[in-house]
Order: structure tokens, then sequence, then C-alpha cells
């Protein structure tokens, strides 16, 4: 399963591509900042582009394109043990 989406860099603000994908039970998240480029496999995914797979999963996830609720749950997890947990009853406040 493979999945891609257009956002700004953090760093420098230019437009970049995601793409992520999930084979063996993992997901491997890679960059590019030009078309026609190769993609950089080394970049460390961050909370917002974890939340933006697991809002692409629930929208496949009704249409019923192959996304499981194992899927949904490891994202899901991931996304908890995150540093900064903005889930409801935070108010949003990064945890110490």
């Amino acid at each position: 399963m493979s999945i891609e989406w257009t956002d700004d860099d953090p760093d420098t603000g230019e437009k970049r591509y995601v793409r992520v994908e999930k084979f063996a039970r993992a997901w491997r998240f890679q960059v590019r900042f030009r078309r026609r480029t190769e993609w950089d496999r080394t970049v460390v995914p961050t909370r917002d582009m974890w939340e933006t797979l697991l809002d692409a999963l629930e929208r496949r996830y009704r249409r019923r394109e192959g996304v499981s609720d194992e899927d949904l749950a490891a994202v899901r997890k991931v996304i908890a043990g995150l540093p900064g947990d903005r889930s409801p009853g935070t108010g949003g406040t990064p945890e110490p």
C-alpha cells in the first residue's frame, strides 16, 4: 500500500512530496522536493506526517480501499506514543 500527498517542509517552507509505503507491517516515509528525482528514504516522520497518514487511512477505510483495522490501530498507537500528545482531553498541551 502506498499513500502520497504534498505539504510544506517545516524547516525551509519549500513544497515537498511525501510518500508512505507499508511493507511487512512497517510504515516507511519518503520525501522529495522535485518531481522525477530520487526519494529520500532517511526522513524522520513528524507528528504532522503521522496524523496526515492517519487521516488518509481513515478516509480510505470508509471506502474499503484495502485499509484494515490493524493499520488504523498501528498508526494510532504510534501517534499516541509520540511526545507532545494532542489527544482529546489534554487541551492540546504537550506532556512534560
